[in-house]
Parts: structure tokens; sequence; C-alpha cells
């Protein structure tokens, strides 16, 4: 008996008259891969501007700010910090009195306790009086600006999908994500970083999509610039099991200096405070202090890769490094401290490197198996940790940007270390100013 042919029949849901939609998991998967491409161009765009601008201020090609400190005479390294200054300046005072305040001025904020709105105008005039202060040579982060422009693009992106604010904190949590990953090139601390600090907390609900997006910076960050490790790291020599306990009481140090550290940075935004003069001249004072000092020490100048590297690679008298540690802070203080727009998260690495090359050149006056390199490595994660209360983002992030695998074991225990005595001695976070210690429902 021969069967009748079979008709096909459409699925229940068209029965019913309803349209199949995708998940709102998979669209939510594809706008934080959509944010991670807009996020890394948008840095890359950024970045470009930056060494476009050490060029033409340098006459010639420079290898970053110090390098440009360097070729330049000694009134202008004392001059271009205060020009700088006030034209970032006028620029913010510009904007604080014609352009309304709507949303978030930053993107901890608008993830953690805003609705995820980060206005486009407020955005991009704090970006371009940042630019004029980090290519004139403040002593901040030029990452800090990069990273509120990708999370700014996300929230553009969020609106325009009408999205109602739970996800839309998401969706700029991942445009973070994927500003932290193409400025730092770690693509895993840059998901935890915003996890761990921001949220506070690491789940799959919050940390898929923040992986997807930061896979996507990273892919294009990888094919069109070649990104290699930010820091290159000699051979790490950990002689002995036994020298954990070393990197412990390193851990120990930087969990003591971090609040003090912190509170330098706070003290100096109290005092820049008390000013009762136009923002412009506070601004320019800020850069005055830069400036004097980089007359001496040219090395304050910008967020200090090239420092750390010479750090890492070259003989450093210890006496220099303490030198140039103390005029690192003063300047990171006053620019910080007067207002200019940038991170402390990399000059907070320059510190670390610093005290763990201090650190280890004491060890290697007892002990001259003891690699001095090798202690300033970990003390850039040791730090960071103290100052972030992130253990596990700082150690994860510093085997990120100097692809070291022998460096885990005593980062390990320095970061957590460092983190533990922080804590215990009552220090707050490097982001206790952004993110509230009691965690709020989004208003």
């Amino acid at each position: 008996m021969q069967r009748p042919p079979r008709t096909w029949r459409r699925p229940a849901a068209f029965r019913a008259g309803r349209r199949l939609v995708p998940s709102r998991l998979s669209v939510m998967l594809l706008a934080a891969a959509t944010v991670g491409v807009l996020g890394a161009l948008a840095t890359m765009v950024f970045r470009a501007g930056l060494d476009f601008m050490q060029v033409l201020l340098g006459r010639q090609p420079a290898h970053g700010m110090v390098s440009l400190a360097h070729s330049l005479p000694y009134w202008e390294r004392l001059l271009l910090p205060v020009l700088g200054g006030a034209v970032a300046g006028a620029i913010l005072q510009w904007a604080r009195s014609n352009l309304p305040s709507q949303g978030a001025n930053d993107y901890m904020e608008a993830i953690s306790l805003g609705r995820g709105f980060i206005g486009l105008r407020q955005t991009m005039t704090r970006s371009l009086a940042a630019f004029c202060s980090i290519t004139t040579g403040a002593s901040i982060g030029r990452e800090g600006p990069m990273v509120q422009i990708a999370a700014m693009l996300a929230s553009l992106c969020g609106r325009w999908m009408v999205w109602p604010p739970e996800r839309l904190r998401l969706l700029v949590a991942c445009g973070a994500t994927a500003g932290l990953t193409a400025v730092y090139n770690a693509p895993i601390a840059g998901a935890l970083f915003v996890s761990e600090i921001i949220y506070g907390s690491v789940s799959s609900a919050t940390l898929v999509p923040l992986v997807v997006a930061s896979v996507a910076a990273n892919m294009v960050t990888r094919q069109l610039l070649h990104y290699d490790a930010v820091y290159h790291m000699p051979a790490f020599d950990f002689t002995s099991p036994w020298e954990v306990f070393t990197y412990l009481g390193l851990g120990v140090l930087a969990g003591v200096v971090a609040p003090w550290y912190l509170e330098m940075l706070n003290g100096s935004k109290r005092l820049f405070s008390n000013w009762i003069g136009p923002l412009w001249l506070r601004l320019a004072a800020g850069g005055l202090v830069v400036g004097v000092i980089s007359v001496g020490w040219p090395q304050v100048w910008g967020n200090g890769y090239s420092v750390v590297n010479s750090l890492l690679h070259e003989p450093w008298a210890w006496q220099t490094v303490a030198s140039v540690l103390v005029m690192k802070l003063l300047a990171t203080s006053a620019s910080s401290g007067s207002g200019a727009v940038g991170g402390t998260f990399t000059p907070t690495l320059f510190m670390g490197a610093a005290l763990g090359h201090l650190y280890g050149s004491t060890l290697h006056a007892v002990l001259p198996q003891a690699s001095i390199s090798s202690y300033a490595v970990v003390g850039m994660g040791a730090l960071l940790s103290a100052a972030t209360h992130a253990p596990l983002m700082s150690i994860l992030m510093i085997f990120e940007m100097t692809l070291s695998y022998q460096a885990m074991l005593p980062l390990m225990a320095a970061c957590v270390m460092g983190y533990a005595v922080a804590h215990a001695l009552g220090g707050k976070s490097m982001y206790a100013h952004s993110l509230a210690d009691n965690r709020v429902a989004p208003r």
C-alpha cells in the first residue's frame, strides 16, 4: 500500500500566529561582540591621535612620553604641562557652564549605580581635555579616557535599541571590557576587572557577555596592530620553593604602602578642592608641579611604560629608583588632584615596579641569586592588588601583560598577601569613590 505524500507542517509558533524571535541571550551576545569591535576601534583612533601629537611636539618620532620629554629642552619640559593643563581646564570649565548634565560622567558609576546612560557630548569633551593633558606630559594614564569612550559607544548602541536599564548597564560593561582589553592587551583580566571590581562578584550571567566583548576586541587589535606583551619580561628566576616567602614579604610591603599611596592621592584632591580660582588655572598649577619635577626627572611624564620596561632590562642604582618613585608619586598626585582627566591604574603599576625593584635590590645585596627584575614584576601585581582589592584580576593582568607563566606562583602569593594586608589595615579600594561600598539599587 502506497503512503500518501508528506505535507510540510508549520511550527506551532507559526500556527498560533506568533513570530519566532532570537533568544534574549543570543541578542545580548551579538550586541556584546558588536560593542567589542567598536570599542577596540575607538581606542585605536585615540591612540593614533596621541602618537601623532608626540611626533608633532617632538619634531621627530617619539617612543612614548618619556622619550618625548628627554628630547625636549628643559624650558619646554617645564612649560608644556602648564599649557596643556590650562587648555584642558578651559575645556572642562566651558563644558561645566554650557553642557547640561546628562547621565554619568564615569563608566563605573553608569554600570554599578546609574541607568547605563553615558552622555555623548560630556564624554567627548572630557576626552578632549584628557587628550590635551596626556599629550603635554601629565602624569596620568591614557587608558582611562579610552575605556570611557568605548563604554560610551556601548551606551549609545543600547539606547538606540531602547534597552531597559538592567540590560543597558550590562552592555556598557561590555564596552568597558572591550576598552580595557584593547588598551592592555589583556582579554581575561579585562573581563575580570569589570566583574570583580565593578560588579563585585564573578557570575556567568555577567561574565559570558563580557568575555564575548573581550574576545571581539582582542581579535580586532591583534589583527590590525599585532600587539605583543606590554612589558617584555626577561627570564624569570625562581630558584627555590623557599623563595616564595620573600615574595610574601613583598606582598606585605605592598599591602602596607597601598593605603598610604591612595591616601596621598586623595589628599591631593582634597587640597586642590580648596582652590578658589578658575578651573583652568587649577589644572595649570597641577601642570606646573609636573613641569618643575620633569626638569630633573623626565621619567615622570605619561604612564611610564618605557620606564618599567627599562627597570626590567637595565641596571638601575637603587638611589635613582627611589628618587624616581618619589617624584612620580608627587607628579601623579598633582595631575590627578588638580582634576586632570585620566587614570591612575597604569601609574600604580609604575609604583609597584619601582617598589619591587627596591625590595629586590635589598634582597640581592643579601642573596646574590635573587633576580631584581622578577621582584619588579611581582611588585606591580602586589601593589595593584592591594590598591584595587582585586587579587584575581591583578594576577591575571600581570600575567597577560608579561606573558610569563613562571611568574605565576610568586605573583599569586604576593597579590593575595598584598590584598590581605591592605584589607586588614582598613584601606579602601582605589575605586571606592567611584563605587559606593554599599551597593544600592540603581535609581
